[in-house]
């Protein structure tokens, strides 16, 4: 039901139908309502799914990957979770009381991913020691922000591999 209320809430925008939604989803409307009594709660699971993923993503690649890589791939996860906001950035601006509420949580729920992932490159000697980790997330929000195209995911890439360029140590050996 998530999936396809994100889905049709990025397609669609604000005004998607709850019964749409459950079509998408193949469950009776009956079935969406019991799970999400209001709109408002649809699309704030709709967004802290979106941010669970994003943190339980940090931790299995701290793990599988090596530091370089692991924040490579999150950071591009972190640019695909710009785009779902994005996408359903009007449906979240109907939540009673605006989004605020929603969003002002995220910055500190990245917090310890964020710096996890930089730290393990930080401990390897992959990345100089004085980077600020939020610095990053707020690089590609900006990129995602300032929207000068269609294609800025293509700018927001490229932002990432710029980052980590300029991440890289420097120490020898």
């Amino acid at each position: 039901m998530i999936a396809a209320a994100k889905r049709a809430c990025a397609e669609k925008g604000a005004a998607v139908s709850l019964e749409h939604i459950a079509r998408e989803a193949d469950v009776s409307i009956a079935t969406l309502y019991r799970h999400f009594p209001t709109r408002d709660e649809l699309i704030s699971a709709v967004y802290q799914q979106e941010v669970d993923m994003l943190i339980e993503a940090a931790d299995q690649l701290v793990a599988e990957r090596e530091p370089a890589t692991a924040l490579r791939e999150w950071l591009m996860l972190f640019v695909d979770f710009l785009d779902a906001k994005y996408g359903m950035a009007e449906a979240m601006d109907t939540l009673i009381g605006g989004p605020d509420p929603l969003y002002s949580g995220t910055p500190h729920r990245l917090d310890l991913p964020i710096k996890a992932l930089v730290a393990g490159g930080v401990g390897t000697g992959a990345f100089r020691d004085d980077i600020e980790p939020h610095d990053l997330l707020r690089a590609l929000a900006g990129v995602a922000h300032v929207r000068p195209s269609e294609n800025w995911k293509r700018s927001a890439v490229r932002m990432v591999d710029l980052l980590l360029k300029g991440m890289q140590s420097t120490r020898l050996g």
